[in-house]
């Protein structure tokens, strides 16, 4: 089982890097679907299973999203005129996602996970500004709109356990940023959703350590935890190289066939 969390922890590397996603679109159905396969879904683990992936894959991107960054800062793709304004308010969004996630079925949990990606792959098909760069200057949202974009972000984000790649890309890419600058800029604004969101699901599901046992914190697999971060640095050691490599249309059709595939996959489970 860790060698396949170790995998699929390097593809969320990859995906961390190159599409800004923090991994949560594949390490959420893979965790759920290894709980169920292991304990049941009838079992008291079973029945939380949704909420565990979730937390886990939560907490993994502290980890993606902080060397994906390093990386991201260090090819000059970041512009944290961009970035500042909306770490704050995302990391808020964050904890009331997390606590709207425990305090949900975990068969909710994971049709709202299904639901928000159908929603987001048909916007980006049918509205225009996703598929198609503009060549119009991009346009930076204002102070009201930034404090909506980043309560909303936060907490969708910590909720499905995705990183806010979901929605900040379409976000930036509609305001006119190419591909490579808007999901390099995934990736910090993952991190507040990331720290805040773990810290809400291992303190405000402390009652549920029994559910598991010693090597849980709340929701938190820390065995998962760890494959999927060692997993996680290697991805991104090997995608680095191809960071802003990727032409702009080819880049955008991959982030919504890689959504796509995570979205069959769920559906399937």
């Amino acid at each position: 089982m860790y060698l396949l969390l170790l995998a699929c922890g390097g593809l969320a590397g990859v995906t961390t890097v190159l599409f800004g996603f923090g991994g949560g679109f594949f390490m959420v159905p893979l965790l759920y679907a290894v709980l169920l396969a292991t304990h049941g879904a009838d079992s008291a683990v079973g029945q939380v299973a949704m909420h565990i992936a979730v937390a886990t894959s939560t907490s993994v991107m502290i980890v993606g999203a902080g060397l994906a960054t390093r990386r991201h800062h260090r090819a000059g793709t970041l512009d944290w005129r961009w970035i500042r304004p909306l770490v704050g308010y995302i990391a808020i969004g964050a904890i009331a996602g997390a606590a709207t996630a425990m305090a949900m079925r975990g068969d909710w949990v994971r049709w709202a996970f299904i639901a928000y990606l159908a929603i987001t792959i048909l916007d980006a098909l049918l509205r225009p500004g996703f598929l198609a760069h503009t060549a119009a200057p991009p346009r930076t949202p204002s102070n009201g709109a930034m404090a909506v974009f980043g309560l909303g972000i936060g907490m969708v984000a910590a909720l499905l356990g995705v990183g806010g790649s979901v929605m900040t890309v379409p976000l930036m890419r509609r305001r006119g940023l190419p591909m490579a600058r808007a999901t390099a800029m995934a990736t910090p604004l993952s991190l507040p959703m990331a720290l805040a969101g773990t810290a809400a699901y291992m303190l405000l599901a402390r009652g549920e350590l029994a559910v598991q046992g010693p090597w849980q914190a709340g929701y938190v697999d820390l065995r998962a935890l760890a494959a999927l971060a060692a997993g996680s640095w290697i991805g991104i050691r090997l995608a680095s190289p191809w960071i802003g490599r990727l032409p702009d249309g080819i880049h955008a059709r991959a982030y919504l066939a890689l959504l796509a595939g995570v979205l069959a996959t769920m559906v399937a489970l």
